[in-house]
């Protein structure tokens, strides 16, 4: 049986309220862990956000805070080599992956950040959701199926973001949400349900926002 994935629907006054004060309030970076052994306490919940290099992590992020250097965005797509960690006051962490598919950087290097990834899928108690963010442009690829699949052995559930969409017409995106319906046909951890956004235009970002701010 074939599984739906709606777009999520823009929240509730009050539930909107409440998640846009959470992220209206202090927002801090807390640092930069490259080992295991760095990650800050599992004292609160977290949730993640995975993707291709240069699909708009950081753009995002910074939609999400209203704090347009908080994560910052690298002229060189694949260089951010940590998994950096953002505190939304003391309430959830923010946790921004190193992003995937066009690291340039020595194979070693790469072995080694991906090796942290894996290993910090799967052993964080606290991670409540993976966020795998999808160029709107270029929907699902075989790299991205590779993280997927790391999510799906680590049972965290993911959740697809598309990305970028103020760059396609509102009928362009049509056959994009249906190639991304089909391909998370193959991931049991994925999250029967997709957000649409925009960082530049802020399409999307109320209602990721709540998503998040509802994660307990």
């Amino acid at each position: 049986m074939k599984v739906a994935f709606p777009i999520a629907a823009e929240p509730e006054a009050d539930l909107a309220e409440a998640a846009r004060l959470l992220f209206a309030g202090p927002v801090d970076f807390v640092k930069g862990v490259v080992a295991m052994d760095g990650l800050p306490p599992a004292d609160r919940p977290e949730v993640c956000f995975a993707g291709r290099s240069n699909v708009g992590k950081s753009s995002l992020i910074n939609a999400l805070t209203g704090r347009k250097g908080i994560a910052r965005a690298s002229n060189t797509p694949g260089r951010t080599q940590e998994i950096n960690y953002f505190a939304l006051g003391e309430q959830a962490y923010l946790v921004d992956l190193p992003g995937y598919g066009f690291a340039k950087a020595p194979v070693a290097v790469v072995a080694k950040w991906q090796a942290l990834l894996k290993n910090y899928l799967a052993g964080r108690p606290t991670l409540r959701r993976a966020f795998c963010l999808i160029d709107a442009r270029h929907g699902v690829k075989d790299v991205d199926h590779e993280i997927m699949k790391l999510l799906d052995r680590s049972a965290v559930p993911f959740q697809v973001v598309l990305t970028k969409t103020d760059k396609l017409g509102p009928n362009a995106i049509k056959p994009v949400i249906a190639q991304v319906e089909e391909a998370l046909q193959k991931h049991p951890a994925a999250y029967p349900e997709l957000v649409v956004t925009s960082s530049e235009k802020g399409q999307g970002i109320a209602t990721l926002r709540a998503i998040i701010a509802g994660l307990d």
